[in-house]
């Protein structure tokens, strides 16, 4: 009998070890990924997204539902916002009289949060408000550019003057503080089925508005490495959601010399020298960076190329871009979005995009063109400076500071149908 009932309780023990070794079922309503597609809820998940960084910037609830609506219209299911935005002290008593969103003030070696009316629970509403319209977020939680307070935001405060931009990503009092940004908006999120993924950065690079230094060049792999810590310290807050880097799809050929000739000398190619500090294929492989995403602008890459006359085209090349970075994440058996795209001009847009939403589809990505224009928006009397040049105009939403007009309004029909029919096409796909 006592050897009976030894046997009975150490199989107890091992039953009850194994289940507590068992993996947690992923929550309802939450998106993952599998062999290379996105999946919800046990289904294919296949969407258009939209880009919008000004959708928590308006003041208005009425004009962010009448946004989320007009998206849903359009068959968006996933946006793609800031879950970002930082001031400096200096900046306070402007931002509180303009009603300016702000979510970090920065006064001295590190910076104060500001989570009522006019800081996060702004971004609250966003959140609560997107499942409403069946659509979920991609929230990043900074930027490498200095536009509202990325990256070099913590290198003035915490490392001072006179630093180059990679130490974003090797200083350990400004990783400290990051995570503890990170840490509050993961918190925050982690159990809603709103969220679609967190976004490591907006455009990683060893440069910002400030330049690189020696320890970020090609070879060093500097960015995979940042990577891999902060997606493994995000997946220690939050077991679920997706976590992605939010590059630009940025690579390092070791043993390809990619470049072009102009003005009788061979170029080496940014976007393949390993320069920019990525490296598309190693991130891929990383366990906690669940897709890629990389980012489409040849007319502003190659300027210099896209001239009468020349046998360059924005067209082919960003063809060739998407088929790449497809192939990579075919071998890496991981989903792909591409995250941001743009070319300036009505007729690009019309002769362009066809061919590369097409070829997306084809690679089975999603799209997320940038970026959302909506009309009618009603705050301010449709009349409101934002922040920088970033403006509400006549009801229109910001249409982008640099002059580029890549926004895409619904009474752009040539073009919005181009990506209503691409949503369509993804949501037959979606079993």
């Amino acid at each position: 009998m006592r050897s009976l009932l030894a046997l009975i309780f150490s199989g107890l023990l091992a039953f009850t070890g194994a289940q507590a070794f068992t993996p947690s079922p992923i929550p309802e309503g939450f998106v993952t990924q599998k062999d290379g597609q996105f999946q919800l809820d046990g289904k294919s998940f296949n969407f258009v997204g939209a880009n919008s960084y000004w959708l928590p910037l308006l003041t208005s609830t009425a004009d962010i539902d009448a946004t989320f609506k007009e998206m849903q219209g359009a068959g968006v299911k996933v946006l793609r916002t800031w879950g970002f935005n930082a001031i400096n002290g200096s900046e306070l008593a402007g931002a509180l009289q303009s009603g300016l969103t702000y979510y970090q003030v920065w006064n001295s070696s590190d910076w104060v949060l500001n989570d009522g009316p006019q800081g996060l629970q702004r971004l609250d509403y966003v959140v609560n408000t997107a499942g409403k319209y069946g659509i979920k977020l991609i929230l990043a939680f900074t930027n490498n550019w200095v536009g509202y307070g990325g990256a070099e935001l913590y290198i003035d405060w915490i490392a001072g003057a006179g630093n180059t931009h990679d130490v974003f990503y090797t200083n350990p009092k400004i990783i400290a503080s990051y995570q503890r940004y990170v840490t509050t908006i993961v918190n925050r999120y982690k159990n809603s089925p709103n969220i679609f993924a967190w976004e490591l950065e907006n455009e990683a690079r060893c440069l910002g508005d400030l330049p690189a230094g020696p320890a970020c060049v090609p070879g060093t792999e500097l960015l995979t490495h940042w990577y891999k810590q902060q997606s493994d310290f995000v997946r220690s807050l939050d077991p679920f959601h997706m976590i992605t880097t939010g590059g630009e799809g940025h690579f390092f050929w070791k043993n390809k010399n990619v470049g072009y000739w102009f003005n009788g000398n061979f170029v080496s190619d940014y976007n393949f020298n390993g320069q920019a500090g990525e490296d598309f294929d190693e991130e891929l492989t990383l366990s906690n960076i669940d897709f890629g995403t990389y980012h489409l602008y040849p007319q502003s890459w190659y300027s210099e190329l896209d001239t009468p006359g020349s046998n360059f085209t924005i067209k082919d090349w960003g063809l060739f871009w998407i088929q790449t970075h497809a192939s990579a994440a075919q071998k890496a058996n991981k989903p792909v979005l591409l995250e941001e795209f743009g070319v300036s001009g009505l007729q690009n847009k019309t002769e362009i995009y066809p061919e590369w939403v097409d070829l997306a589809l084809k690679t089975n990505h999603a799209i997320f063109p940038w970026q959302f224009g909506m009309l009618g928006l009603k705050e301010s009397g449709g009349n409101r400076l934002i922040k920088y040049a970033d403006a509400l105009i006549d009801g229109a939403s910001p249409n982008d500071a640099e002059g580029t007009g890549f926004a895409i309004y619904k009474n752009q029909t040539a073009i919005w149908s181009i990506f209503t029919n691409a949503a369509k096409v993804q949501a037959s796909r979606s079993k």
